[in-house]
């Protein structure tokens, strides 16, 4: 920062005391609070296609890298040094197999179009996962500047009834060492990042800190934001005499609006305000509300709380819902199971079985899945399961499965989807497609066109120059009804 940026800076800090700032609560700093509240109608009515079936998406992105030969493409005629002891089991789908850790989407497989030959060309983690989440191929130089596939349908839809346009469940996820936080606006600014349930994570770095050997899988998450919870002694009316303050900080915002966090800022207070101030809103946060058997269907557990609060955003009205599960305080890089010793992870046979595992995902998965056919939100609500990649066929000496891109498992449920279906075959160990292949930029154009955004068309970035939506990929025919 210059001398003259921080005098500007000094002037911004000098327009209201800290004392102040502090009784309004996190809603006026945050940088993660939604600033698409009062934007997107315009926008909208440009460029969604009357055809569009999605009302919203729920994208279960499970960052880490899950296994899919113990999951959804058990290879059970392959030696144990490739399928391991997991037996495979039968789906609702005539001839089609799940592992035995996912029981529960076996039940539900109709409802379901899989697709098991995800494919691409990295193994890196940071790499795929900016892949996953823009469907743009990046360097390690580009690793914060493409915006997220929810940031994109933030930008041109915009909120909904209230809602924040792009929310993530908890949004916590910092890949490293060092932690990185690849939820973001990128070229279209800071103000379309998510808004983050989960604000700054406690302990960015999840290879910091002692870990159990067999951590239990029941966890009880706070999942309300603290931007929505009413600083004490302050009451609704009193909030709305404080809301005064934002225009005080205006100008001296936009004086030091190149300081990348700041410009975010102007838009996030009216927007945490107006979240505030609507009760449906606040009270869409709160999964207690839930009865005990819904919440014991989606099970006690991380992801099943996560699942569970992604539905009752989509039914309040959210456009994008983004679950993010895989980086964890408790668990560690739960997906990643390589074995290393550090890491205190049994084979992966085993570490699948657990509940905070591929088994937990299973159960929340199906859950989400049946809740919203039951409440006939499935017909409005794409649901998309991706990883970034899947892990090596070949189980290592340690155990445990090696990151593998040339191979993976995902799935679409819901609007716009051809379900009951497998799309894609993979060779008799899971390592290879054998069929057309299908990488995270058709992943993105699917959602996108599900939505009727046409992946084609021209968003303006910062700087005003005109930037397609994807740069490559098509939408999956196959699986499009």
């Amino acid at each position: 920062m210059t001398p003259f940026d921080s005098m500007r800076a000094q002037r911004l800090q000098s327009l209201v005391c800290r004392r102040d700032l502090l009784k309004i609560g996190p809603l006026a700093i945050s940088a993660s609070v939604l600033p698409s509240l009062m934007t997107g109608s315009v926008r909208a009515e440009i460029a969604v296609a009357p055809t569009a079936k999605a009302k919203s998406i729920i994208f279960l992105w499970m960052a880490g890298g899950v296994t899919h030969i113990d999951s959804l493409d058990p290879k059970p005629e392959a030696p144990e040094q490739i399928r391991g002891t997991l037996n495979a089991i039968p789906t609702a789908m005539p001839g089609v197999f799940f592992s035995e850790a996912c029981p529960n989407l076996a039940r539900v497989a109709k409802d379901l179009a899989l697709v098991r030959s995800f494919s691409h060309d990295s193994d890196d983690h940071l790499l795929s996962q900016v892949y996953t989440l823009s469907g743009r191929k990046v360097t390690q130089a580009q690793l914060f500047t493409e915006p997220n596939i929810g940031s994109i349908v933030q930008y041109l839809l915009g909120s909904r009834n209230g809602m924040p346009g792009y929310i993530a469940v908890p949004g916590i996820t910092r890949p490293g060492p060092p932690p990185h936080n690849l939820f973001v606006g990128g070229w279209l600014g800071n103000q379309y990042a998510p808004f983050c349930i989960g604000g700054q994570p406690e302990q960015p770095d999840f290879t910091v800190g002692e870990k159990e050997d067999d951590p239990s899988p029941r966890a009880a998450e706070d999942l309300n934001p603290p931007e929505l919870r009413f600083p004490q002694e302050v009451t609704i009316g009193r909030l709305q005499r404080r809301s005064q303050l934002r225009s005080s900080l205006e100008d001296s915002l936009r004086e030091v609006e190149r300081t990348g966090a700041l410009p975010a800022m102007e838009g996030h207070y009216g927007g945490a305000l107006k979240l505030l101030m609507a009760p449906q809103v606040r009270n869409a946060f709160d999964v207690t509300a839930e009865s005990t058997q819904t919440r014991d269907d989606y099970g006690r557990t991380k992801i099943g709380g996560r699942c569970l609060l992604a539905r009752r955003l989509v039914e309040a009205g959210a456009r994008f819902v983004m679950v993010d599960y895989g980086y964890d305080a408790d668990y560690g890089n739960l997906w990643d199971i390589h074995n290393v010793r550090e890491q205190k992870f049994p084979h992966v046979s085993e570490m699948v079985m657990r509940g905070y595992n591929v088994a937990g995902m299973d159960k929340a998965f199906a859950a989400l899945v049946t809740d919203l056919k039951q409440r006939g939100l499935l017909e409005t609500t794409m649901v998309v399961y991706l990883t970034e990649f899947g892990r090596t066929p070949k189980i290592n000496s340690l155990g445990g499965r090696d990151h593998w891109g040339k191979c993976g498992s995902m799935f679409f449920a819901g609007a716009g989807i051809q379900t009951g279906q497998v799309v894609g075959t993979t060779d008799p160990h899971a390592a290879y497609p054998l069929t057309r292949p299908f990488g995270p930029a058709d992943i993105a154009a699917t959602m996108y066109q599900g939505l009727g955004i046409e992946p084609e068309s021209r968003v303006p970035d910062r700087l005003g120059r005109p930037v397609p939506v994807l740069d490559h990929g098509e939408a999956i025919a196959e699986v499009l009804a």
